[in-house]
C-alpha cells in the first residue's frame, strides 16, 4: 500500500487494528515523508527515528498479544516543542531554554501514548509562542506548505505545516490567542481550541507562571479531517491529576436545536470580501445539512474581551517577559511586546478578572439561544510571512484582523477552525464557537461544513 501518510488517523488506526498494516509500516512511511518534505518547510525541529520505531514496535507487540492498542493505535502524531517530552528540550522556540530537558512527559504526551499514538517529532513555534508567525533563533523559520510567501501561522505554525504536508496524521498545538486556530486557517487544515480545563497539561521542565488559569492557554489538536479532531480530543482529554484545572466534563452534552448564529462582521472587524464569502458559504452548507442559520448583525463584545485577554497574556509580569525577550534577542518577540506595551502595561489583574466574569455571563446567555456561532477566524486571508515586523501600520493591521481569535479564550470558550477551501492557492476557513465544554456542537457543525465542500488533504510543499 502506497502513501500511507495520506490517510486520515481514523483510517490508519483501523488498518493497524485489522492487521492490514503494521504500526512499524505506518511509522516508516511517516519518517520517510518527514525526510522528504521537512527540509522545505522546517515544521519538525527534532525527531529520533529509533525512538519512533521503538514506539511502533511496542504497538505491534501489543496487537500481537491480542490487546487493544487504543483509538490511535499506531498513528503517527506530532507534538509542539513547548510541552514536556521526556528526554527532549522544552525550548518554546528559545535558545534560553535549549537545556531545559524534560525528565517526564506532559499529560498531553502521556494521554496520546495511552491512546496508542506514536510520537513522530516535535514541531516549531515562534520564540515564547508569542506570534501568528513561526520563526526563532534556535530552530529557524517554518514555511507554509501551501505557499512559502504566506505565514504558516503561529504559534503552532510547525504543527499546522506538518499536518498539511502529511507529516503525521494529527498535530498537537497550544492556543492562547489563536495559536491552534490560526495555523489551521493559514495551512488549510482544521484546528480545535478546547474549553479551558478540557485537556490536562503541565510542564515540569520550566518554572510555572503564578497566575494559574488566568491566561487560558490550552492544548488541542490540528488535523485534516474533523473526524480526526474528534478522536484526538477524546484521547487528549483523559484525566491527569497533575493539572488542577482539568474538568471531568462529558465529551457529549445535552441535545440542542441545530440553530446557528452567523455573523459576517463581528464587533467592527470589517473582514475582506473573501472572508465574508467563506462565512456565508459555510452558512449555506449548514442550511443544506438541516441546520437553522440566523444571520445576526453583531455578537456579544469581542473587542473588549480581546483587549483584556491581551492584558492577561502579556501584561502580567510584562517587565520580566520583556527582559527575557531582550536576553533572547528575538526580533519577533520584541516586536510583540514593545508593540503592545501601551495596551497592557500597567496591568490590573483584579479588574480584568472581575470584568471577565461579566463578559462570560453575556456569552453564556448568548449560547442559551444558539448551539454555535459561525464567524471569521481572521479579518483577512493568511498574512504575508513576517508582516507584523514590517512597520507599525502592519503590526496594527495584524492585531486588528485577529480580533475573533484573541477574544474567545478570554471567556474560556471552545473555538474550531474549519478549512473551507482555497482562494487561488491561499487557504480560507471559518470559526465555530460554542458554550463551555460544548466542543461536540462545534464538531457537529464542523462535520456538516466539511461534508458540504472539498475535504482537506495532505499536499506536497509548494515551491
Amino acid at each position: 500500500m502506497q502513501d500511507l501518510w495520506r490517510l486520515s488517523a481514523a483510517e490508519m488506526a483501523s488498518l493497524i487494528k485489522a492487521k492490514k498494516v503494521s504500526a512499524k509500516e505506518a511509522a516508516t512511511a511517516a519518517l520517510a515523508r518527514l525526510d522528504a518534505v521537512n527540509p522545505k518547510i522546517n515544521a519538525v525541529v527534532e525527531h529520533r527515528p529509533e525512538d519512533v520505531l521503538a514506539q511502533a514496535a511496542a504497538i505491534d507487540a501489543a496487537i500481537g498479544r491480542g490487546e487493544d492498542a487504543g483509538p490511535l493505535g499506531g498513528v503517527p502524531v506530532t507534538v509542539k516543542v513547548n510541552i514536556d517530552q521526556q528526554g527532549y528540550a522544552t525550548t518554546n522556540g528559545l535558545n534560553l531554554q535549549r537545556d531545559a530537558i524534560a525528565k517526564s512527559n506532559s499529560p498531553v504526551i502521556d494521554n496520546l501514548r495511552k491512546a496508542g499514538a506514536v510520537i513522530l517529532g516535535r514541531t516549531n513555534c515562534p520564540a515564547f509562542s508569542y506570534r501568528w508567525f513561526t520563526s526563532n533563533l534556535i530552530h529557524g523559520d517554518t514555511k507554509n506548505p501551501r505557499d512559502p510567501a504566506l505565514t504558516p501561522g503561529g504559534s503552532s505554525g510547525g504543527a499546522g505545516a506538518a499536518v498539511a504536508a502529511g507529516i503525521g496524521h494529527i498535530a498537537h498545538g497550544t492556543d492562547i490567542a489563536g495559536s491552534i486556530r490560526y495555523p489551521a486557517y493559514a495551512c488549510g487544515v482544521h484546528g480545535l481550541r478546547p474549553t479551558m480545563g478540557r485537556i490536562a497539561a503541565f510542564n515540569a521542565a520550566l518554572p510555572e507562571r503564578p497566575i494559574g488559569p488566568q491566561i487560558s492557554a490550552v492544548s488541542g489538536p490540528l488535523a485534516r479531517t474533523i473526524g480526526d479532531i474528534r478522536i484526538a480530543l477524546a484521547a487528549m482529554s483523559a484525566k491527569d491529576y497533575r493539572d488542577p484545572w482539568w474538568v471531568p466534563a462529558p465529551l457529549e452534552g445535552p441535545a440542542m436545536p441545530k440553530r446557528v448564529a452567523m455573523c459576517l462582521n463581528p464587533d467592527g472587524l470589517d473582514p475582506v470580501p473573501e472572508v465574508k464569502a467563506a462565512v456565508a458559504d459555510a452558512g449555506k452548507r449548514l442550511q443544506r445539512a438541516g441546520w437553522i442559520v440566523e444571520e445576526i448583525a453583531d455578537t456579544p463584545t469581542l473587542r473588549e474581551a480581546a483587549d483584556l485577554q491581551t492584558k492577561l497574556w502579556l501584561g502580567d509580569g510584562y517587565e520580566a517577559q520583556l527582559e527575557a525577550a531582550e536576553r533572547e534577542g528575538d526580533p519577533g518577540a520584541l516586536a510583540c511586546l514593545r508593540g503592545n506595551r501601551a495596551k497592557v502595561h500597567p496591568f490590573d489583574l483584579s479588574k480584568a478578572l472581575t470584568r471577565r466574569a461579566t463578559l462570560t455571563r453575556e456569552w453564556l446567555s448568548f449560547f442559551e439561544n444558539y448551539a454555535v456561532l459561525l464567524m471569521p477566524v481572521s479579518g483577512e486571508l493568511p498574512f504575508p510571512d513576517q508582516l507584523d515586523r514590517k512597520d507599525e501600520a502592519s503590526f496594527a493591521r495584524v492585531w486588528h484582523a485577529q480580533l475573533p481569535q484573541i477574544a474567545i479564550p478570554f471567556m474560556g470558550l471552545p473555538g474550531l477552525t474549519v478549512s473551507t477551501g482555497l482562494v487561488g492557492r491561499v487557504p480560507v476557513g471559518v470559526q465555530l464557537v460554542s458554550g463551555r465544554y460544548r466542543e461536540d456542537l462545534c464538531l457537529a457543525a464542523g462535520e456538516a461544513i466539511e461534508a458540504g465542500g472539498t475535504p482537506s488533504a495532505a499536499i506536497d510543499p509548494a515551491g
